[in-house]
């Protein structure tokens, strides 16, 4: 029998039941891909991210209850965030990441973790209803990233409103649906549906603000941006463009750890 340290974090958040939960699975060796994803689907958390301390920088992967995926920002944060706390770190503020989107970087500035992530620049479709069925509402523009679509509405109220078709969602040839708006008193908010991989409603999306921080810095004009996204937990993001990357901070909150056996 293997045993195996686990920990659940609040991620994007300052205060626990809050942000998105993801479990990390701290591990000394790799682990089949298949023990990974029964892990995942019985933790029931829309992502675990499994950490490999046996390599240098440490691998990691991320894992849905139904389907392995190639990022993930807020267990990449939760990670981060327990590597820090327990004690493994590359240098005294950074821990970086092999993964299957290459090197990953996560630094320690006061209480806010900034993860460094490839950006993802928008190219821009021409057909709006290709999601207008799907959400109820017609966006205004509509953008193909490398693994989500992204609608843009112009207030924020409408996407609070929207009642997505998640069925159709799913069908969609993307990992995900993300919606986004100017934000009033924060520069952007979003909501992120990605059905097709077992999340209706994700609560904070790290990974898809690599597609959101370029548009918005464009239609903007600024580099550094604080964005909101709009679902019941509700999470909070500091943005900054950097010629191809893109940084994503927040904070994070330890809710449990412990031991699961296999």
């Amino acid at each position: 029998m293997k045993e195996i340290r686990i920990f659940q974090v609040d991620a994007f958040t300052d205060t626990l039941f809050s942000g998105n939960p993801a479990a990390v699975c701290l591990l000394d060796e790799a682990l089949p891909a298949e023990a990974m994803q029964s892990i995942a689907a019985e933790n029931n958390l829309s992502e675990t991210a499994f950490v490999n301390l046996g390599s240098m920088p440490f691998a990691i992967r991320w894992f849905t209850p139904m389907s392995e995926v190639e990022m993930c920002g807020h267990a990449t944060l939760a990670a981060a965030f327990i590597l820090f706390e327990e004690g493994y770190r590359t240098t005294s503020d950074t821990v970086e990441f092999t993964s299957a989107s290459g090197l990953l970087r996560a630094s320690m500035d006061a209480d806010i973790i900034y993860l460094d992530f490839p950006a993802d620049t928008p190219r821009q479709l021409q057909n709006v209803n290709l999601v207008a069925d799907c959400l109820g509402a017609e966006p205004s523009l509509l953008f193909k990233g490398k693994f989500d679509l992204m609608a843009v509405f112009e207030d924020k109220q409408t996407l609070l409103d929207l009642e997505p078709n998640f069925a159709a969602i799913a069908e969609l040839k993307a990992r995900g649906l993300v919606v986004t708006a100017p934000g009033g008193d924060i520069d952007f908010v979003s909501r992120f549906f990605a059905p097709g991989i077992g999340i209706d409603e994700d609560p904070v999306t790290g990974s898809v603000h690599t597609l959101l921080a370029p548009y918005w810095s464009g239609r903007l004009g600024k580099l550094k941006m604080v964005a909101e996204q709009l679902s019941p937990r509700g999470g909070i993001l500091y943005c900054e463009l950097s010629s191809n990357r893109v940084l994503i901070g927040g904070q994070a909150r330890a809710y449990l750890k412990g031991r699961i056996s296999i």
